[in-house]
């Protein structure tokens, strides 16, 4: 095994370097930098944001339509960017309450602002040590390992790798800031059937989230091999990750409302985009819904437990498409909130900052789950995509 001092960390801070899962010493940054996924903000930008999305795979533009009538469906515009918007003032005026003073710069992968940008403003403005904050909670390639080969893509290609460092906050699926509001909107929608004279078996939570191709599961999270590797079993950390969060958030939730322990859940996936050869985490949340009144349900929870707030997959495929399927099957469903801005998800975004600001010692750190706290470092053979290998990133160990 590969001792701490011959890892090798690229673009980090010398804090990080060593390749250590958890840095606990205090780290000064100059600022955060925000990283979104990005998207269009009108009719003549659904196209050329898809092609940025899918770079790389040769997908002509008429397959790209087939998926650009959920963006025309709102007139070509996805809210996630005034999202984004939403967040970085909210975490500018937490950072602000608590005397901290840092500047927020965010980037996106996909659309502008792009992460160059915002880095090479970073840079101008003298901030060179920066603290990455993605806007995904799980750990898999889209969801992590692609947003830290993009900090690595932006440093080489604006030149700056020299004298800017990016690190990253840890994986925050079970960050009690973010389950909380989870926990909240299953609270609320379970009572509010139960109270309606439902019975608790006649009552499904389904908790979604986007599926991603199998392979890419299966090595989502440290691999064999590693010291921190662990068998998390079929759909690797990324699965795991999820149905640990719903098992909290259920028991919360029956903690709270009589007769919410007879209530059934299951973990589901949305979004699928891959071509039908390619496996793909399953069960599709619509297919769920449909076979749901032949098990008796009534009533089902539709809880968005992979997204940080209400973008295009939350309001087509789950706000559209899945309401659908739920009307057709003829029973009640209500959509759970996603944490936004929630005021406790906020404050727990900036309490993870607040961890690698003062180097918090990893037993101190909570997390509402037994596979957290997650590294701040990712593992050398972390989340690979199986398309394309492993490409030069930022925040984790190369392979």
């Amino acid at each position: 095994m590969t001792s701490p001092e011959q890892h090798v960390v690229p673009f980090a801070s010398p804090a990080a370097a060593s390749g250590s899962p958890y840095v606990e010493q205090p780290v000064a940054y100059d600022a955060i930098l925000l990283a979104g996924f990005g998207g269009p903000e009108g009719q003549d930008d659904v196209i050329p944001f898809l092609r940025n999305v899918t770079r790389g795979r040769g997908i002509p533009d008429e397959r790209l339509e087939e998926v650009a009538h959920h963006y025309r469906h709102f007139g070509g515009v996805s809210p996630i960017n005034a999202q984004n918007r939403a967040l970085k003032a909210a975490l500018e005026a937490e950072l602000s309450r608590r005397g901290l003073d840092l500047p927020v710069y965010w980037g996106n992968r996909n659309w502008a602002p792009y992460l160059g940008e915002a880095v090479t403003d970073a840079a101008a403005a003298g901030d060179t040590r920066l603290l990455g904050l993605a806007t995904s909670a799980y750990s898999s390639f889209s969801s992590c390992r692609q947003y830290r080969e993009d900090f690595a893509r932006v440093l080489t290609e604006t030149g700056l790798g020299d004298t800017v460092t990016i690190d990253k906050v840890r994986q925050f699926f079970d960050h009690p800031g973010f389950v909380q509001p989870f926990v909240d909107g299953v609270r609320d929608a379970v009572a509010a059937f139960l109270a309606d004279g439902i019975a608790p078996e006649a009552v499904r939570v389904l908790f979604s989230t986007h599926s991603i191709p199998t392979a890419d599961a299966e090595r989502s999270g440290p691999r064999e091999g590693d010291e921190q590797h662990r068998d998390l079993g079929e759909g690797g950390a990324y699965a795991a990750q999820h149905l640990a969060v719903a098992e909290v958030v259920m028991a919360a939730v029956a903690a709270e409302v009589p007769g919410a322990d007879r209530v059934a859940w299951d973990l589901v996936y949305q979004s699928r985009s891959g071509p039908p050869t390619q496996p793909w985490l399953e069960p599709d949340v619509n297919d769920v819904i449909a076979e749901l009144p032949a098990g008796g349900v009534e009533a089902v929870a539709i809880v968005p437990l992979g997204f940080m707030s209400d973008h295009m997959e939350v309001l087509w495929d789950l706000d559209t498409e899945a309401m659908d399927a739920a009307a057709e099957a003829g029973i009640r469903a209500v959509r759970t909130p996603t944490p936004g801005v929630d005021p406790v998800f906020v404050s727990g975004l900036v309490d993870l900052l607040e961890e690698r600001l003062h180097g918090t010692p990893a037993g101190e750190r909570p997390h509402a789950t037994d596979l957290g706290p997650w590294f701040d470092v990712c593992r050398p053979a972390c989340c690979e995509n199986v398309r394309a290998g492993f490409k030069p990133a930022a925040a984790g160990i190369a392979p």
